[in-house]
């Protein structure tokens, strides 16, 4: 193919790379028709990661806090699937901070791994619930996700 860019892939996150973990359990439904999770469940997993320690360990009360996350950007990299009833960990990582925002990686892993079997980044924006206007991360949230940067 004449032209063509040639992309060089990195390889797994690494479990050693990752300061917050949590277990999920897949569920039936979570296969698809090929007999594995489906691509847009690991979305969910990493949603339910970042979430868990927004709200367990940054003190996040998610239907009453002024100061809310919108999401304008996620990816994910699938290395090997994940099939229930797999259990799977999640890790968790702050790859950067800023004044209104964070960005994430997740990594996530079958039981022991070394290497996710899958990983994603996901940014969130910090903004104003009643107007959701971009505004500075709360304190309390900015400490706990600088603990994972």
């Amino acid at each position: 193919m004449s032209g063509a860019v040639a992309i060089e892939r990195r390889p797994p996150a690494r479990r050693s790379e990752f300061g917050y973990f949590i277990d999920i359990t897949t569920r039936w439904m979570d296969n698809d028709v090929y007999g594995h999770v489906n691509n847009v469940v690991y979305y969910a997993y990493i949603d339910t990661v970042i979430n868990r320690y927004l709200i367990d360990v940054g003190g996040l009360e998610i239907h009453t806090a002024p100061v809310i996350g919108i999401t304008p950007e996620t990816s994910c990299r699938f290395h090997r699937a994940f099939a229930y009833p797999d259990k799977i960990e999640g890790g968790l990582r702050v790859v950067r901070l800023g004044a209104k925002s964070a960005t994430y990686e997740v990594g996530l892993f079958g039981p022991g791994e070394t290497d996710a079997r899958a990983d994603g980044l996901f940014t969130h924006v910090f903004v104003a619930r009643a107007t959701h206007r971009p505004v500075a991360i709360p304190e309390t949230l900015r400490a706990a996700l600088a603990r994972l940067a």
